[in-house]
């Protein structure tokens, strides 16, 4: 007999049908009327080729084959019920996991510390890798759960309809110079802006940005005399030159600590930027994918808006 063509709604009439011995009962027990449950029977006695059910004087009786199936099919339907109703679970505490976020260095640098930290307050054993992936939207790795989760700027990872997007914190360009800058105070004309020696951070091959393409759109233009691929370096680079630099407001601030550096405001209409959080619907109800998500959501919730 090929399973496939067994249906399995046939093991909990068989079920029932044990338990009461009678067709009208067993119907009444399963909701169904005499002649469906009579049906049921005989599918049964087909499939497994045995009447099952005999008529005595007394009722029907279980035939020896019948009996000998009672425990097994009574077995296999608990399964069947723990399978479909216990839900996976996930202990952070007790858990080896390792989870992949990939990101860029704006993540690494603003999101990843704060969330090692908390992770490692609830689950010490569970450890993170962050990758850069060799694409903006790495689709396939999510697909196969080579990374759980993509962290990163709405405006250039473009996630597909179909992936899960939650949006996290938002945050807007601004710029950096020197804190001695020779020509610039605490303001800077357009024209000063795009006259300027810029530094781009850019993991991509050509030297232009975001901010090109708005320039473009107002027909300006501007040389990007130095391009890198991490943020680490760069606010070095500006506090010992006179280029300037336009970066998220939030990593502005956290490199005003580390060099002699200021902010001023960039002069042109940009809009703010929005990070969200990408997965792949199949890990949606994921137990440990999910407490990933619900940290890193904490994590972000906790952000200031730095220009309040």
């Amino acid at each position: 007999m090929n399973l496939r063509n067994f249906d399995l709604n046939l093991l909990v009439a068989f079920d029932v049908l044990m338990r009461e011995c009678n067709v009208s009962r067993a119907a009444e027990a399963m909701f169904v009327s005499q002649s469906a449950m009579s049906h049921s029977l005989n599918r049964l006695r087909q499939l497994l080729d045995d009447p099952l059910l005999v008529r005595t004087g007394k009722g029907m009786k279980p035939t020896q084959r019948a009996l000998a199936l009672v425990e097994p099919v009574r077995k296999a339907l608990e399964d069947i019920e723990q399978i479909v109703h216990s839900p996976l679970q996930f202990e952070p505490k007790a858990s080896h996991r390792r989870f992949v976020i990939a990101g860029s260095d704006y993540v690494e640098y603003l999101v990843i510390p704060p969330l090692v930290d908390r992770i490692q307050k609830s689950a010490s054993s569970v450890d993170l890798n962050v990758d850069q992936p060799d694409i903006v939207l790495p689709e396939n790795q999510l697909e196969n759960g080579d990374i759980d989760l993509v962290l990163g700027f709405q405006v250039i990872l473009r996630p597909p309809p179909y992936l899960r997007v939650e949006p996290l914190f938002t945050d807007r360009m601004a710029c950096m110079v020197r804190a001695d800058h020779p020509h610039i105070n605490d303001a800077i004309s357009l024209a000063q802006y795009v006259e300027m020696n810029h530094v781009l951070i850019s993991t991509l091959p050509k030297p232009t940005g975001v901010i090109d393409d708005w320039l473009a759109d107002m027909g300006l233009s501007r040389r990007v005399a130095l391009k890198v691929q991490h943020f680490l370096s760069a606010p070095f680079i500006v506090a010992t030159t006179d280029m300037i630099l336009s970066l998220p407001l939030r990593i502005a601030e956290q490199f005003t600590r580390l060099a002699s550096l200021k902010i001023v405001s960039i002069p042109l209409e940009l809009p703010i930027y929005e990070v969200i959080m990408v997965w792949h619907p199949a890990y949606e109800n994921e137990p440990s994918n999910a407490w990933l998500r619900e940290h890193v959501r904490a994590v972000c919730n906790s952000f200031p808006r730095p220009w309040d």
